[in-house]
């Protein structure tokens, strides 16, 4: 019997059209282009200014991306899973909502939460509805409104983020092709070092908590990129590793947007020149959840099918990972 493996098939993404550059941002904060770019490789980041709009905004936009490039029918969709660090609300499932505007009316759906690592981990998530033989259409989206939560007068976060949305059909394939490998990994230790203190049920919101700012990003640098760089860097030579590739085996690295000098790090442990490596963090910033999907769709008409991909995210919790995945189709 041939071995199911899960695929993607299609992408789709889309970003705001307000552009937040580092020159506006050197009149808000006490900071200047050259430190930003320098420090993070960022020169601007799209920003959803309406403020009666969400996360499920993002990720509708880039649902209809895909089903309208790749002419998906949402009605033959089985499952929609939304990775998203910053869900509309509490307790309503931003994915279920997201299903059902999109017209996904026969899929069933849930939120997936693990800060910038969302979206690999739904990879594996997805992965496992596909390769259970009773899935055959997943629609994985990673979305997240990250002006929502960050504080423009902190320069040592307003200078990071972005919003956007991405999306990724997986559907079965019976050629290898899909996700081949994967290599995921959590540590508690990193529970205050990226984090927003209140809203949750440990400090549920008040006047004191909103006096104190408790409801933005709060993020200790120097040690989430400490831990990012090593822990990011290792899980990819890990993959590797594990099914015999070298650098000249692996056509692209997608790694999470978060800092040039940390992708940097991860492509040099591998062996991999520049221009292997699929980098848009320059436009965007760091969109969290949406920054591995944004990558596929910004480089989509350069993959070639059986091309080996290689994906590596990191983020507050701590969560990081790698995922070893064979492109399915030619643009």
């Amino acid at each position: 019997m041939t071995k199911i493996t899960a695929a993607i098939t299609a992408v789709g993404g889309y970003v705001p059209e307000y552009v937040l550059t580092n020159k506006i941002l050197e009149t808000m904060v006490d900071t200047t282009d050259e430190w930003i770019t320098t420090r993070t490789g960022i020169k601007e980041r799209r920003i959803l200014k309406d403020h009666d709009k969400g996360t499920s905004y993002l990720a509708i936009q880039a649902a209809e991306n895909l089903i309208q490039k790749h002419d998906v029918n949402p009605e033959e969709i089985d499952l929609v899973i939304m990775a998203t660090a910053t869900p509309d609300m509490p307790v309503a499932s931003t994915g279920v909502y997201v299903a059902s505007k999109i017209g996904a009316v026969n899929a069933f759906s849930f939120d997936l939460v693990a800060a910038c690592s969302s979206f690999l981990y739904g990879m594996s998530t997805a992965a496992r509805y596909i390769e259970s033989g009773k899935y055959k259409k997943v629609l994985l989206l990673g979305a997240d409104k990250m002006s929502s939560i960050i504080d423009y007068k902190d320069r040592t976060t307003c200078i990071i983020f972005g919003d956007g949305g991405g999306a990724v059909l997986f559907e079965p394939n019976e050629e290898g092709l899909g996700l081949k490998d994967e290599f995921l990994r959590s540590d508690g230790i990193g529970r205050n070092h990226l984090k927003i203190d209140a809203g949750g049920s440990l400090l549920p919101a008040s006047h004191e908590t909103v006096e104190n700012k408790q409801h933005y990003v709060f993020q200790d640098g120097k040690t989430v990129f400490k831990f990012a760089v090593s822990n990011m860097a290792d899980v990819c030579a890990k993959v590797m590793d594990r099914n015999n590739l070298v650098g000249d085996d692996v056509q692209w690295l997608v790694p999470h947007q978060a800092n040039k000098r940390i992708i940097d790090a991860a492509a040099n442990r591998m062996g991999l020149p520049e221009e292997k490596v699929m980098m848009n963090i320059h436009k965007y910033g760091n969109t969290t959840s949406a920054t591995l999907p944004l990558c596929l769709v910004d480089y989509e008409n350069q993959l070639k099918k059986g091309d080996n991909l290689v994906f590596a995210a990191f983020g507050g919790g701590f969560t990081w990972g790698a995922v070893y995945l064979k492109w399915a189709y030619n643009s």
